[in-house]
């Protein structure tokens, strides 16, 4: 089936040193870059993370220090990509939890600003594990009848992902063809940054999703605990998550403070006080 789309949507996949979102770093990126048209483009560069890549990562993906040590650093591939991600929105199997937030970790520590906030995320994972619990090779097999060849790597994954997508809205009926209803239907929990740390209620209030303080309303722990925020900020959570964090805190001191008085009902000067006292004295 293709796919419904009101403008580009870029499935893509990362091989990286590891799994922590603050710590590891991404040494290969994939893309396939869908046009409502149905055009394609497909681009894979591998980067230098600019720190050793773990062997226990190595056996995984087969990237090693020596393949990637005169690649260009994301600092240096960051506006390129800045340029290939606007006004997209974005897809992945398991991008939601992992790549996304990564990704948003590596623009940040690269000082270049881009705004996945405003995008549609469509995780491809979600709808196979809501309809058919299992892994990508898996989930490939069952949707599109074939052995996935090249798994762990980032393009054979990304080009596998956007396959299994038009599969599944040939199979399914009840999943529509529109990224709207894909990025709700894949969200199973609304997100308040990108890695989790904090979530939107039923009243889409943000509740922090971790640690002593889970279901409790963000603004509640920092009115009640103000040395939390100072915790977070000083811990391994990411960028994103404090960035997010501190908006909520200065959003809570731009309303407590106590509203200006209008220019035209300043209070009065205590000199200009003193004038006037001294005009009725005569």
């Amino acid at each position: 089936m293709k796919l419904n789309l009101t403008r580009p949507l870029v499935f893509f996949d990362l091989e990286t040193t590891g799994v922590n979102v603050g710590k590891d770093r991404i040494i290969e990126i994939s893309f396939v870059k869908v046009y409502p048209n149905g055009d394609e483009d497909i681009k894979t560069r591998r980067v230098n993370p600019e720190m050793h890549i773990p062997e226990s990562s190595s056996a995984i993906h087969g990237i090693t220090d020596e393949d990637v040590k005169e690649c260009p650093t994301f600092k240096e591939i960051a506006p390129m990509l800045k340029e290939e991600l606007a006004d997209c929105d974005i897809a992945g199997y398991n991008s939601n939890k992992f790549d996304v937030p990564l990704l948003a970790e590596e623009f940040y520590r690269a000082g270049v600003e881009v705004d996945l906030h405003s995008r549609k995320f469509v995780d491809v994972q979600t709808i196979f594990y809501k309809k058919e619990p299992r892994t990508l090779t898996a989930a490939y097999k069952f949707y599109c009848n074939a052995e996935l060849i090249g798994a762990h790597g980032a393009t054979a994954d990304t080009k596998a992902t956007y396959e299994v997508l038009k599969a599944q809205l040939d199979r399914y009926s009840d999943i529509e063809n529109n990224i709207d209803f894909l990025s709700d239907y894949t969200s199973f929990n609304k997100n308040v940054d990108f890695a989790g740390a904090m979530v939107y209620n039923d009243q889409h209030e943000a509740v922090f999703n971790f640690g002593k303080h889970k279901g409790k309303k963000v603004t509640d722990v920092l009115k009640a605990e103000p040395g939390y925020y100072g915790w977070m900020m000083q811990n391994d959570f990411s960028h994103d998550t404090k960035a997010i964090l501190t908006k909520i805190k200065d959003s809570m001191k731009a309303e407590s403070a106590p509203a200006k008085p209008a220019a035209g009902n300043a209070p009065a000067s205590q000199e200009s006080l003193n004038a006037l006292a001294g005009k009725f004295k005569k």
